[in-house]
């Protein structure tokens, strides 16, 4: 690109990830890692790069602490808290998303991004070019110019303020070099630069436009009257030393030249592979790279040209019997991703030399009965990809399958639970075997998918059994090779088949209860708009953060916790800790938490109840979490809140399906605490099990040296909120939030919890060496997870990998030993003949529908079989109740 055309989008990276971080809540992907900043930066630059269509693009970093601004002044930015783990673990994953990009970044050491920023709109504007700048920080407007706009993010990042030299102007009265002294005067508390104490942005603007700089204020300093005279005398060399520190340095020495950031796109499959690690498929969709990657249609399925591909009508029945007993790979194809409502489309069977598709349309038939027959013989394995949600489909339309005896899926999961892509082709793929073509190739893109041909529609699911009976040998003898083959086999495999059973039970559901609790809230929700524009004195929308804030701000006067670019912040963190101060926030966040309950619970789960069954059947993925968790979806049954008494209501309208029956729940106690005992050893801890102390009022007790009795209700808080804390790999950044308390009190808290537990510390240093030994840490059951950053030299990654390391084995141990109840009490049911049934798994608890004539036996049998679900060095316990619902049952 020639001198004089062009345009550069510099950002400055630093400002816009911290803005992000604080913008978004929090959100991490299913193996933990906290991606909330990097999901808030990706955004803001789609936009950027859209809306400016530029030619050169890059993003600037600070390189470190020190820069040559502290040569000068030492305390420079030394007001700064310490950067939460939380956010710092996200600059290298955003760094490694820019480069996929294909974005050049840039940082030197001694200099700020905006050095290097300033310094690349100097010789764009030299060359000619012009240059967009994006940012945070208002320092930067001091670059505009007729041939720079510099770009402001504003509520958070989700929109930016632009600026010429004409919009700086028009808001401050000033030219864009006048910034520079407005940071002078007034100062910049963020980078602990002084100013003039007492002169804010309001006495700073009136002096610089009757002066124009600060040199001109101090040259005049004896004009100005009283304390203001006083204050700019005593501090004029803060002053100038405040202008200096403020002004972009633009003569960094690089050693790049613009030729280097232009930018001519991304490669798709390269983007589509970071974005999917990070599990934005939200931008994946925006993007359109759903099919990135993919085989194109003319190149469809190269890897089945072998078969001889039988598409099954109504007289080619017979040939595909003869073929059942050789079949390797059943594959079932349907759209939609909730198998309780996904539309069939073909199954297919790769049998020798031959593949047959089967429509959907043809499978109910009469012609197909010898077929369905093979679908539900136990005897004759089956082998696939997805077989619980296969199940489920096929169930869906009154067809059994059994047999099952591997799903690729299943086994590629657990040989690397944060496998990016677990699809057919990703498998194949880091399996290094030919790949097939996408569905999006195939249907065509977004839910409006195209019917294709029948031949086409025939190879593409020929080609996925195919996939499957490729991939099975490889799979299988890696799960034995890694001494995976019991978790597989014996928890994993059998698990998917009880959990199946389950979700086509589903669980009955009292809609006239659940519609009559929602016209309570409804009326409880318009008692409080009452009362809280009666404590307000008029009324206003409750929902505008605007209006809120100008009532408890402005007409209440109560104390400013947090602002933002558009006024003041109403978040629930700010609530809470306004609460004690009047009685309208109390009202405010509970109004917050009905409407919460009243949308997303009542109003949810009245539209997934099957009409036909009366029932709400959800869906449990085995494959989503790195820690071995169950996920449920469609609807969400583990979402439930309980914290909330209204929250607990929603449980009354989870009722038995049969009349005269009871609800029964069972809920391991502590597990995580007893698993970390086991673990780690410690005999404290350990101690506090076997005798039943409360683990809690124990873990108070040895923290603050105090007896049971001294223990009072914050210090067992304190010890809770520690406890789990450190089963999860809280960092002083966190327990500072949960407890409201200082970083330096949450970092003493942790100290005296390990010196009080030391054999936790012992686990949590010996665990760290020995996945940076061995490159992955294991549950009790030899569940994998792999941490590829453990030996990074990056801190940030590196640390959260240790993070990781600690709670994994905890947390999925933990995960197996409720998967091993499940199985277990699926089997005691069954040898027992009993007809009660296991409904739900919620988190540590399991939920069953139980005749009256069988609840003695179930009472003792369920938390015999929870308590003896594995051995431990302290014993597991599960607390039973019994309810005329889920709610009574707990």
């Amino acid at each position: 690109m020639g001198k004089g055309s062009g345009k550069l989008l510099l950002i400055d990276g630093n400002s816009i990830i911290n803005r992000a971080f604080y913008a978004l809540p929090p959100l991490t992907n299913s193996s933990g890692v906290h991606t909330n900043a990097v999901l808030g930066f990706t955004t803001m630059l789609l936009r950027v790069l859209d809306e400016e269509k530029p030619s050169h693009v890059m993003v600037a970093f600070d390189a470190g602490k020190v820069t040559f601004r502290h040569e000068g002044y030492a305390e420079y930015k030394g007001g700064r808290q310490k950067t939460p783990p939380e956010m710092s673990e996200q600059f290298p994953l955003l760094k490694e998303l820019l480069q996929a990009f294909s974005i050049p970044q840039f940082e030197l050491p001694g200099y700020e991004a905006d050095d290097i920023i300033g310094t690349f709109t100097r010789v764009a504007e030299e060359q000619g070019k012009t240059a967009v700048v994006v940012s945070g920080d208002k320092d930067m407007l001091q670059l505009a110019t007729d041939q720079v706009t510099v770009l402001i993010t504003r509520k958070g990042i989700s929109e930016v303020e632009r600026y010429t030299p004409e919009q700086v102007g028009e808001k401050y009265g000033l030219t864009p070099e006048q910034i520079i002294d407005l940071k002078g005067l007034m100062g910049d508390a963020s980078d602990n630069i002084p100013g003039v104490p007492g002169v804010g942005e309001k006495t700073a603007l009136k002096l610089l436009h009757e002066y124009g700089t600060v040199e001109n204020v101090l040259d005049h300093a004896s004009e100005l009257t009283g304390k203001m005279r006083e204050k700019i005398e005593a501090h004029s060399e803060d002053a100038r030393m405040s202008k200096r520190l403020a002004t972009i340095f633009r003569e960094v020495p690089l050693q790049h030249s613009l030729d280097e950031v232009e930018w001519k796109g991304y490669d798709s499959a390269q983007l589509v592979s970071a974005l999917r690690k990070l599990e934005f498929k939200s931008i994946i969709e925006r993007l359109d790279l759903s099919a990135a990657g993919g085989v194109e249609q003319a190149e469809i399925e190269e890897a089945a040209a072998k078969y001889e591909v039988i598409r099954v009508d109504t007289a080619g029945w017979d040939a595909l019997h003869d073929k059942l007993a050789d079949a390797e790979a059943l594959y079932v194809e349907a759209h939609g991703e909730n198998p309780h409502q996904a539309q069939g489309i073909g199954v297919a069977v790769a049998a020798g030399s031959q593949c047959f598709v089967i429509p959907f349309e043809l499978l109910c038939t009469p012609e197909g009965e010898r077929f369905r027959a093979w679908l539900a013989d136990g005897d004759a394995p089956k082998y696939g990809y997805e077989l619980h949600w296969t199940e489920l489909v096929l169930a869906r339309c009154g067809v059994d399958l059994r047999g099952q005896a591997f799903d690729v899926q299943l086994a590629a999961y657990l040989l690397d639970p944060t496998e990016s892509d677990p699809s057919l082709n990703g498998l194949l793929q880091r399996h290094q075997l030919a790949g097939i073509a996408s569905d999006e190739a195939v249907y065509g893109k977004g839910a409006k998918f195209r019917v294709p041909a029948a031949e086409d529609l025939a190879r593409h699911l020929a080609a996925k059994a195919d996939a499957v009976r490729r991939l099975k040998p490889h799979l299988s003898k890696e799960l034995e090779d890694l001494g995976m083959h019991r978790l597989y086999y014996e928890l994993e495999h059998p698990l998917s088949c009880v959990l199946a059973e389950m979700e086509k039970q589903g669980i009955s559901v009292n809609a006239d209860a659940l519609k009559e609790l929602g016209v309570d809230f409804q009326r409880r929700i318009e008692e409080m708009i009452k009362a809280i524009h009666e404590l307000a004195g008029f009324e206003f929308n409750i929902g505008s953060p605007k209006q809120l804030g100008e009532v408890l701000f402005e007409k209440l006067g109560l104390p400013v916790v947090k602002k933002t670019k558009t006024g003041y912040s109403t978040d629930a963190e700010v609530l809470e800790k306004l609460e004690p101060y009047h009685e309208i926030v109390r009202l405010i966040l509970h109004y917050r938490q009905l409407t919460k309950l009243q949308s997303t619970y009542i109003e949810g789960l009245l539209k997934e109840i099957r009409p036909e069954t009366g029932k709400i059947h959800t869906y449990y993925r085995q494959t989503i979490a790195a820690t071995g968790r169950l996920s449920s979806q469609f609807p969400n049954l583990q979402n439930i809140p309980i914290r909330l008494e209204e929250g607990r209501q929603i449980r009354k309208a989870f009722v038995p399906s049969e009349p005269g029956w009871r609800i029964l729940a069972a809920d391991y106690s502590q597990i995580e605490l007893r698993v970390l005992a086991h673990i780690s050893g410690d005999e404290g801890l350990k101690e506090a099990f076997v005798k039943e102390m409360d683990i809690h009022t124990k873990t108070a007790m040895d923290v603050f040296g105090v007896e049971a009795e001294q223990v009072d209700s914050n210090m067992r808080r304190q010890a809770k909120a520690v406890n789990f804390g450190i089963v999860y790999g809280i960092s002083d950044y966190g327990l500072s939030q949960n407890l409201n308390i200082t970083r330096k009190e949450a970092a003493a808290f942790i100290e005296q919890y390990f010196e009080a537990f030391p054999g936790v510390r012992h686990y949590m240093d010996s665990i760290k060496a020995k996945a940076k030994e061995d490159g992955y840490v294991t549950t009790l059951l030899d569940r994998r997870r792999y941490l590829p950053d453990i030996r990074a030299s990056n801190f940030n990654l590196r640390s959260f990998a240790e993070r990781t390391a600690m709670n994994t084995p905890i947390q999925g141990t933990a995960a197996d030993i409720i998967k091993l109840a499940m199985i277990r009490m699926d089997k005691a049911l069954r040898e027992n003949g009993l007809k009660s049934r296991m409904l739900l798994q919620v988190h540590d608890e399991l939920v069953f529908e139980v005749p009256e004539e069988e609840l003695e036996i179930m009472k003792k049998l369920v938390p015999e079989q929870m308590a003896t679900a594995l051995d431990l060095d302290v014993p597991l316990l599960a607390d039973v109740s019994v309810g005329s619902n889920w709610y009574e049952a707990k």
